[in-house]
């Protein structure tokens, strides 16, 4: 089964679509669709059997642009789970907090994180990205400076060679993100 998901290797909707196969025993191959947008259109084009994204965080709201791919696309929604989301601050290694001059994420994560970010980093500049996962990847191969800081899961620190400067940075202690596993229209 081809599962696409709206993140690049070590996003959150990965471990959403690990976590859906695991729960019901079954095999994918995932596809690292980046945005929602490539996910539905993968899935109405035949590319994948299943699509998986966001489409809820309890702290940050709703995913605006799952809402937008939605409105365009036709499909089904076979399942609506969720998963327990840590937010983490990640840099290149060796980066100490007095060089970060740039925070970077997607706009959901910087909006789980914003009185942490307003409490602990005044004044340094938030950019929005397409992805968690895929800002840690261009942290890491250069795309982004050095200089910047991240905000993605630990599996992305992993994946990318990228240290966790700090962890579960989130506003709530329960920090839940609703997904849609979607079915292509028969």
């Amino acid at each position: 089964m081809k599962i696409g998901i709206s993140g690049a290797k070590g996003a959150f909707s990965e471990e959403a679509a690990l976590k859906y196969c695991e729960d019901r025993g079954i095999e994918g191959e995932i596809e690292f669709l980046v945005s929602v947008e490539g996910v539905l259109s993968a899935l109405e084009a035949g590319e994948v059997d299943l699509g998986i994204f966001p489409i809820e965080n309890s702290n940050g709201g709703i995913v605006i642009e799952a809402v937008h791919a939605m409105a365009a696309h036709r499909f089904m929604v076979k399942k609506l789970f969720e998963i327990d989301v840590h937010q983490n601050l990640l840099v290149m290694p060796g980066t100490n907090p007095d060089q970060i001059t740039a925070i970077t994420s997607h706009d959901q994560a910087l909006k789980q994180c914003r009185m942490y970010l307003k409490r602990k980093w005044p004044g340094i500049e938030l950019a929005e990205y397409a992805d968690t996962a895929k800002a840690a990847a261009d942290l890491a191969n250069g795309t982004l400076p050095p200089s910047a800081a991240v905000i993605a899961s630990k599996r992305a620190a992993e994946v990318y060679g990228l240290e966790v400067l700090e962890e579960s940075i989130q506003d709530l202690k329960f920090n839940y993100t609703s997904f849609v596993a979607a079915e292509r229209l028969a």
